[in-house]
């Protein structure tokens, strides 16, 4: 399933009532900064995000499959002796796939990496060679409603987001020449430019080389540190530049 984790240990008792203890172990630095290590996906924000911004730990700790998500034929027996869980397929496949890229399951079983393959908007093929299984799995995966598109929707990081000048604020009015920026506790004011540049005392340049200036550091995210002022109080000018990108995911 596309490569981005290397099980390292599973432990799994399906007689009692314990959790999965899985250790998944992102793909090591040294191969993933290799020249050939181009093209998997690891959706390190979408985790963080999920985890109250705070990195996601290498162990996972998630429930046995109960309920009525375990199947069971007409005797009332389980169909599959190691039915895996939902919850443990969808993190994996939520943090290392994207919307409608292609899973594939050699050992297809009863259809779980399938059934949440299909829910979470990604392509499928499984390999099964047991007809009770292959059977089962059919009927689960189409009973299967795949989740709104909009829920799934990759994470957009930083990195991902279009690009956006200082400069495109001021010519869209957004920010006037001759606005004052300030830092939060206003400490620092800086005048906006015509041409884009902000200036502070004699020195000109970017909202970050200006911002780094103000601070008395090397280096300054000038859209996290610069804000405007407005009748209801301060306002982060990258507040205004998300706008934008709004407007343009929307295109």
């Amino acid at each position: 399933m596309n490569g981005t984790f290397r099980l390292a240990r599973i432990a799994v008792d399906d007689d009692l009532p314990i959790e999965i203890a899985i250790c998944m172990q992102p793909v090591g630095q040294a191969h993933a900064n290799h020249e050939k290590a181009k093209g998997y996906t690891f959706n390190y924000e979408a985790l963080k995000a999920a985890n109250e911004d705070v990195q996601a730990r290498s162990d996972w700790l998630i429930p046995l499959c109960t309920g009525e998500e375990r199947l069971k034929g007409e005797d009332g027996k389980k169909v599959h002796p190691t039915q895996k869980p939902e919850g443990l397929l969808a993190r994996v496949l939520l943090s290392s796939s994207k919307p409608g890229d292609l899973v594939m399951d050699p050992f297809n079983g009863t259809g779980t990496t399938g059934a949440v393959a299909k829910r979470l908007g990604r392509r499928y093929i499984g390999f099964e060679r047991d007809s009770t299984y292959a059977e089962a799995a059919r009927a689960r995966i189409a009973a299967i409603e795949p989740l709104p598109e909009a829920t799934l929707a990759p994470f957009m990081t930083a990195r991902d987001a279009p690009r956006v000048a200082f400069s495109e604020l001021i010519e869209r009015g957004m920010i006037r020449p001759g606005t004052r920026l300030v830092d939060s506790k206003k400490r620092h004011g800086a005048l906006v430019r015509a041409d884009g540049a902000i200036m502070l005392g004699g020195k000109v340049g970017s909202i970050h080389r200006i911002g780094a200036v103000a601070q008395g550091s090397g280096a300054c995210n000038g859209w996290t540190f610069w804000h405007i002022e407005t009748k209801k109080g301060l306002r982060l000018i990258d507040e205004l530049r998300a706008e934008i990108r709004s407007e343009m995911a929307a295109l």
